[in-house]
């Protein structure tokens, strides 16, 4: 398939902490939309637009579906057909730490757990090696030693170039960070929830990890579908909130929050923008975000979401109003 000549030019990319690697400020998770319950064609074609847009990021995990395992299924196999020539050009990663396997040895942070579960995810996704290896959350009962001397052995063993931690607070962050300095092996990037309705991360681990020359790459910007036009009239029935499994409870959608999203609302549509666009513009304001993780459920909400790159300035007077909504 031709790409767009000047796709690299379409997108902006920020250095990840100290390391040699750029990312670009958007990234696309396939945490939903990529299992065997979607519509091939469609997420094939979110693929091909992210990549046409300079979206060279993708993140997985070994969880990641439904059924669990099947969006590096489908990834791997779209990725061996339509872009196999241009694997250089891409950033795969994925993550191991929840539950994965029954039995022992297929949850947490042990190194029987952590070696394995990338050998299942190379094999899913057809792959020598993933640029980025995350582990998914910390194991209150695994010492992290263990945790991090087996992201040191995958990259001594050339299945994956870097290491990243994820759903890390400040502490256990720092502890995690100099294990593997010490080791060789630098962590070079978190993957933290982050939005405008969860903000635990400015609590120090910002400021951690611009210490330590550690990137950032929030998930979850969106918080669920919250911070979209999705909930202004309602909960639709085909939204998150509105299944039955989903991962956003209909109870969370309260009269505060949404009119709280309503007055957000108004003020990205003075910035001219979408609610969406400006949550994400709001996060990437802040050099220290290397990228932002998007889901998307279509090319169409995809291209929607690359619009928040035209507009990641705010002024203090709109900062002070958003500030002043979410405290309210």
């Amino acid at each position: 398939m031709q790409y767009t000549a000047d796709k690299y030019n379409r997108m902006q990319y920020r250095r990840c902490g100290n390391s040699g690697l750029l990312l670009p400020a958007l990234s696309l998770g396939l945490w939903h939309n990529f299992g065997d319950v979607d519509d091939s064609e469609v997420y094939r074609k979110t693929l091909h637009t992210a990549f046409d847009n300079g979206i060279t990021h993708f993140d997985l995990a070994n969880n990641y579906g439904p059924p669990p395992g099947s969006a590096e299924i489908n990834f791997g196999k779209i990725l061996h057909e339509d872009f196999y020539t241009h694997r250089d050009e891409m950033i795969i990663s994925t993550k191991a730490g929840y539950l994965m396997w029954d039995g022992p040895y297929g949850n947490w942070g042990s190194k029987k757990y952590i070696v394995s579960s990338l050998d299942q995810s190379l094999k899913r996704m057809r792959l020598e090696y993933v640029d980025i290896f995350y582990h998914h959350r910390p194991d209150p009962d695994t010492p992290l030693e263990e945790t991090m001397s087996a992201l040191d052995l995958i990259v001594r063993r050339g299945k994956a170039l870097y290491i990243g931690i994820s759903n890390y607070r400040p502490e256990e962050a720092k502890k995690a960070i100099d294990i593997l300095r010490s080791l060789g092996t630098p962590c070079i990037i978190h993957q933290p929830k982050y939005s405008m309705f969860e903000r635990w991360v400015e609590e120090g681990l910002l400021d951690l990890l611009e210490a330590e020359g550690v990137g950032c790459i929030p998930f979850s910007p969106l918080a669920q579908g919250l911070l979209t036009n999705k909930y202004l009239q309602g909960i639709p029935s085909d939204s998150r909130a509105g299944k039955v499994h989903g991962f956003l409870k209909r109870e969370a959608i309260t009269q505060s929050v949404l009119s709280k999203i309503t007055r957000l609302n108004t003020l990205a549509l003075q910035r001219g923008q979408s609610l969406a666009q400006m949550a994400l513009s709001w996060i990437l304001k802040d050099k220290r975000v290397t990228s932002v993780l998007v889901g998307a459920s279509s090319s169409a909400q995809l291209l929607d979401s690359l619009q928040c790159l035209n507009n990641v300035d705010f002024d203090s007077e709109e900062l002070n109003t958003i500030e002043n909504i979410l405290k309210d």
